[in-house]
């Protein structure tokens, strides 16, 4: 993971953790665990944690519910992504995204490689903006959410990370903001693309 923080304040995100799983509850649900753990020792809320079967229509009731909410900022999906029979969550969750993150799962994949070899290019890990939330989906492995979370997804989701991340694009209130982090100004201005996707 690379360092590329610029000196604006920290600014915690309220989150969900989803799982997909036909074969396990909470209590054995490791790979949301471990998120739900990363999620607060990273410094933000996890508001949310569900755990649901692998079918289209319960996954897209869950997160059109979260997607539609104004207090929920970021997602994180595990389960779902690979090529059983019963692997639905591509399926059920890219046709609410309003546009589609390509990076997050071209570089998941590169960053398996070390892990698990050639056998990385059967993961479907994919990410997008939905109503101004960002929602990432990893395989259901512990491993797989490690590598996702802290190879990737701590630094986007912190709005220090230079030179762009997705807090910009997420729906975060002015209130939310003033009542959970006061701060007089920000000695660095926030970061609103990366370079290249400026006009």
């Amino acid at each position: 993971m690379s360092n590329h923080k610029g000196m604006a304040e920290f600014l915690p995100l309220n989150m969900a953790v989803l799982t997909v799983s036909d074969s396990r509850g909470l209590a054995e649900d490791s790979s949301g665990q471990l998120l739900a753990e990363r999620v607060t020792e990273s410094g933000h809320r996890l508001s949310e944690r569900s755990l649901v079967p692998d079918d289209i229509y319960q996954i897209r009731a869950v997160l059109s519910d979260w997607i539609a909410r104004d207090d929920i900022h970021a997602v994180v999906v595990t389960g779902g992504t690979g090529f059983t029979e019963r692997d639905n969550t591509p399926q059920a969750v890219t046709p609410l995204f309003d546009r589609q993150v390509d990076g997050f799962g071209e570089l998941f994949r590169q960053v398996s490689v070390k892990d698990i070899g050639t056998s990385t290019i059967q993961s479907r890990a994919f990410a997008g903006l939905a109503n101004n939330t960002v929602i990432f989906c990893m395989p259901g492995s512990p491993n797989a959410c490690r590598t996702g979370w802290d190879e990737i997804i701590v630094e986007q989701i912190d709005r220090r990370h230079r030179p762009c991340n997705f807090v910009p694009h997420l729906n975060i209130k002015p209130q939310l903001v003033s009542a959970e982090m006061p701060r007089p100004h920000d000695p660095a201005p926030l970061a609103t693309a990366c370079a290249g996707d400026r006009p």
